[in-house]
């Protein structure tokens, strides 16, 4: 399947720290999508696709905590680190207890921080060999699709296939435009023309 960049949701009220992260984690090869307050938060968790979310706890419009629990809630798995400037023991516990995966406390060390976010996208891929959508099952591993034929049989796909099937049941009831798809599945490198080769759809 096409290495694809780890994509990064970052959540965070301070732009001028917001930019050096962006600056930071673009300089590691992350692609990073960024949110300035819970709600675009929100929107951004609930319709894209992430590899790890990381997010400040004093976010306005909604608390970073609460944010994990809402998306939590929405069925969004994606491996969270809180950053925030908040310590104590309460606000740890807070934090883990709200389905954050990792909690860490300004002033950080860039390594460490590094360090942790590579952490997030090991569990992250250890969890995600396999995709579940409905009774549809994509095994990443062996690209082996089941539940995709209305006889239930499995079925072996390209990596082409594996890629952009595996985009699609990434975000469940997500609309992509091609180009989304190109960039995500296809790492942009082909014409609007490839999606209608892969995508078939039957009335």
């Amino acid at each position: 399947m096409p290495d694809i960049a780890p994509a990064l949701l970052l959540v965070e009220d301070d732009r001028a720290l917001s930019a050096m992260l962006v600056e930071l984690f673009s300089g590691e090869g992350y692609r990073v999508d960024t949110a300035f307050d819970g709600q675009q938060g929100m929107h951004l968790g609930l319709t894209g696709n992430y590899d790890a979310m990381i997010l400040d706890r004093g976010l306005p419009v909604m608390d970073g905590a609460d944010l994990v629990a809402l998306l939590r809630s929405r069925g969004i798995a994606t491996p969270a680190l809180i950053l925030t400037a908040r310590g104590s023991v309460e606000d740890r516990v807070g934090g883990l207890d709200s389905g954050a995966q990792d909690y860490l406390v300004k002033p950080f060390e860039v390594p460490e921080l590094l360090a942790r976010v590579r952490a997030l996208l090991r569990r992250n891929d250890d969890a995600a060999t396999v995709l579940q959508a409905g009774g549809l099952r994509l095994d990443l591993v062996t690209r082996r699709a089941s539940g995709a034929t209305p006889e239930g049989e499995d079925v072996e796909l390209s990596d082409r296939e594996a890629a952009l099937l595996a985009t699609l049941m990434g975000a469940p009831g997500r609309v992509f435009s091609r180009a989304q798809l190109l960039d995500r599945a296809f790492e942009g490198a082909e014409s609007d023309g490839t999606i209608d080769l892969y995508v078939h759809l039957s009335l």
